[in-house]
């Protein structure tokens, strides 16, 4: 769960990081009475889930309230790459001397958290990495041990903090791990990590990753994102418990398991298919929660041909096949189906789907088979 910029600024002040006062608001007034508050000169930031948004007109420095009242009217509504603005956060202008960077991520090839430090801050991290490697350091911790102020500080040493900040540097590195690790974040960055004229240590900006699946640990997490902005079919589809991210393709996916259904979407990429979704019904799905995950593909209006890919173990094909007979008595979809069926009771679902007759309901042994037909079936009805 990607969280906007004033809430990973909230949780990392939680955690003893220094961060500018601020206050989130949705109105113009509430934009111009927040500035007031605070005092000029304020920046008034959009806040979405999407980079870019200085370029995109979504940052804007004001030095008093007509200013405050203008940016705050441009910014809110504004479309920024398909993300409308619905929050503004309204901070306290920074003095800024320097610009560094800092992350804490997963290195999945070392299973370690890694820390990434860098002078270079301000600008997109992957540019540094290309054309300055050496100005950007990465360091594996050991997750028995966790980051120490002593590891911290080698590594605001080696990657070059001005000497006066290197201890300044060294706590916030320690502070951003401890935000990685007890909110069961998978991504904690600051990009800029400023150094101000009075040599303090401040994150400007916030970019936070939580693990979703972690959240029934942290409840005081749960209504963090930006669900104004999220995809109604992605919301229907967590209020049903079923796992489902939209994509850009025309072939809706479904399949149980998520190795499957990843399988499956390289395939049809494979044939020359562009996958609309993924949909893992999940291990066990009965026949209602095959109906309801037909229905959100369908509710994609790109879906031109929709490929159920099951591999019965605890879940039924006889099930998957009642479920998807009840999705075209309920729905009457007009777009063409491939269904293979391969496991527990795959003869009995098979059997099902022959006797209902459903039209535009092709029939498929393997998951090659099952991608080259509806690849052919979403182009035909193109």
């Amino acid at each position: 769960m990607d969280l906007l910029e004033y809430q990973g600024k909230q949780l990392f002040g939680r955690h003893g990081l220094a961060v500018s006062d601020g206050k989130a608001v949705t109105t113009v007034d509430d934009a111009v009475a927040a500035a007031n508050e605070i005092g000029y000169p304020v920046v008034v930031k959009a806040q979405v889930l999407i980079g870019g948004r200085g370029k995109a007109g979504g940052v804007k420095l004001a030095a008093n309230e007509e200013e405050a009242r203008e940016h705050a009217t441009n910014i809110l509504g504004l479309d920024i790459k398909g993300h409308i603005v619905r929050t503004l956060w309204i901070e306290y202008a920074s003095d800024i001397d320097t610009e560094y960077y800092a992350s804490i991520l997963l290195d999945r090839s070392a299973k370690k958290p890694l820390v990434m430090f860098s002078v270079e801050g301000g600008v997109d991290i992957e540019q540094v990495a290309e054309e300055t490697p050496e100005k950007l350091i990465k360091q594996n911790v050991d997750p028995l041990v966790g980051l120490t102020k002593e590891q911290a500080l080698d590594i605001a040493t080696k990657g070059g903090a001005a000497e006066d900040v290197i201890d300044g540097v060294a706590d916030a590195l320690v502070a951003l791990y401890e935000v990685w690790i007890e909110e069961d974040a998978s991504l904690t960055e600051i990009n800029p990590l400023i150094i101000t004229p009075d040599r303090k240590v401040k994150a400007l900006d916030a970019k936070v990753t939580l693990d979703g699946n972690a959240l029934f640990r942290h409840p005081e997490n749960a209504d963090l994102g930006d669900s104004a902005n999220a995809d109604p079919i992605e919301l229907k589809a967590k209020e049903q418990g079923v796992t489902y991210v939209k994509l850009d393709g025309d072939i809706g996916i479904m399949g149980n398991g998520a190795g499957l259904v990843m399988s499956t979407l390289d395939v049809v990429a494979q044939y020359g298919g562009k996958p609309a979704n993924f949909l893992d019904a999940g291990g066990g799905s009965d026949a209602e929660t095959v109906q309801k995950a037909i229905e959100l593909i369908l509710a994609n209006e790109n879906v031109k041909a929709v490929l159920l890919n099951i591999f019965g173990g605890i879940t039924r094909c006889d099930e998957v096949a009642k479920g998807l007979v009840g999705a075209f008595e309920a729905l009457k979809p007009t777009v063409p189906f491939v269904v293979r069926l391969d496991g527990t009771n795959d003869v009995a679902g098979r059997k099902i789907l022959e006797e209902a007759a459903l039209p535009n309901v092709q029939a498929a042994t393997t998951m090659d088979g099952a991608a080259e037909q509806v690849v052919a079936a979403a182009k035909g009805n193109a």
